[in-house]
C-alpha cells in the first residue's frame, strides 16, 4: 500500500482505523445500544458515511457477522431510552447543588487571582503626595445573578479594609474619590480615616446606560475632599461639575479626569491608587 500524498487521502485513512480494530458488527451493535441509530439499516447507513464504502455491502458484511456468531442486533426502542422526568423537588436540589459547585469554583479563582495580586503588587511608592485619584474596589453586598457580580471582574475589598490603608499623603493635600451611587456613605467614610474633608463632587455621564436596582445607573461620582491648605483651582481652571465620556471595560474610567486634575492642580505630586496602569507624570499603586 503507497503512503497517502495529501491530506485528504490521509483523512480517508482514518476513517478506516477503526474498522481495523472493531468488527462492523460490533460497530453497528454499539450504535444500536446506545441509540445513535435505530435499526442495522440506519447503522449501516452512518457507516457507509464515514467509510465511503456501499451501505449494501457493509449491512450484508454486518449479517454475516450475524450469523456466524449466532446473535442479532435488535433495534431501539423507546422503553430503552426513557427521558430523565425530574419533580420539582429535585429539580431544586441538583439547582443548588451546580450553585454550590459553581461558588466554589468561582471562589477558588478569586483566591488565586488575590495570592497572584499580592505577590505582584509593589509597595506604595515612597514620599508624599499633594494629589491623590483613587478608584477603591467597593464589595457590594447581593446580586440577583453570579454573572454580575464584581467579583468576577477583579478582587474587592472590604470597607474595613480601605479605611485601614495608609495613604501616603502630605500636609496640604487633595483626594479626587470615585464612588457609585450605592456606596456614596461608605465613600464618605473612607475619605473621612484616610484624613480629609469632603468639599464638594463632580459627576461622570456615561453614553452607555448600566444596571440598578431601583433606577438604572448612567453616572458616576468623583468626590473631591480636602486636607490641610491644597489651595482652590484658578477660575480659569475650574471645570463643569458634569462632563460626559464613553464609557470603558468595566470599572475603567476617563482619561480626561488626569486631564482635568492637572489642570485644577498644576505641578503637584500626584499618586493613583488602585491603578490600571502607569501614567506620565503619575506614580501609581495597586491593582484593580
Amino acid at each position: 500500500m503507497k503512503c497517502p500524498e495529501s491530506i485528504e487521502e490521509l483523512k480517508e485513512l482514518e476513517k478506516l482505523i477503526p474498522l481495523c480494530k472493531v468488527t462492523l458488527f460490533e460497530q453497528a451493535k454499539a450504535r444500536i445500544e446506545t441509540g445513535a441509530a435505530k435499526s442495522l439499516h440506519e447503522a449501516s447507513r452512518q457507516l457507509a458515511e464515514e467509510t465511503g464504502r456501499k451501505p449494501e455491502t457493509i449491512e450484508r458484511a454486518i449479517q454475516r457477522e450475524q450469523e456466524t456468531k449466532g446473535v442479532t442486533v435488535s433495534p431501539v426502542t423507546s422503553d430503552k431510552f426513557k427521558p430523565l422526568v425530574l419533580n420539582d423537588s429535585e429539580k431544586k436540589v441538583i439547582l443548588k447543588e451546580a450553585k454550590s459547585i459553581e461558588k466554589e469554583k468561582r471562589e477558588e479563582l478569586l483566591k488565586e487571582r488575590k495570592e497572584t495580586i499580592v505577590a505582584e503588587s509593589k509597595a506604595m511608592p515612597e514620599g508624599l503626595f499633594d494629589v491623590i485619584l483613587a478608584d477603591p474596589p467597593w464589595r457590594y453586598d447581593f446580586s440577583t445573578s453570579t454573572s454580575r457580580e464584581v467579583e468576577n471582574q477583579y478582587p474587592t475589598m472590604e470597607l474595613a479594609e480601605l479605611c485601614s490603608l495608609n495613604i501616603p499623603t502630605a500636609e496640604n493635600c487633595v483626594l479626587f474619590l470615585w464612588a457609585t451611587s450605592p456606596k456614596l456613605i461608605e465613600a464618605i467614610e473612607v475619605m473621612s480615616s484616610w484624613g480629609f474633608s469632603y468639599k464638594t463632587c463632580m459627576v461622570w455621564i456615561k453614553d452607555k446606560i448600566g444596571m440598578g436596582y431601583y433606577a438604572r445607573q448612567q453616572h458616576e461620582i468623583l468626590l473631591i475632599g480636602i486636607k490641610g491648605n491644597p489651595g482652590i483651582p484658578d477660575p480659569a481652571s475650574r471645570p463643569s461639575s458634569v462632563f460626559e465620556a464613553p464609557r470603558g471595560r468595566h470599572s475603567e474610567k476617563p482619561a480626561i479626569i488626569f486631564e482635568l486634575i492637572q489642570a485644577m492642580f498644576p505641578n503637584r505630586r500626584y499618586l493613583e491608587l488602585f491603578s490600571r496602569k502607569q501614567r506620565e507624570g503619575w506614580e501609581s499603586w495597586g491593582n484593580e
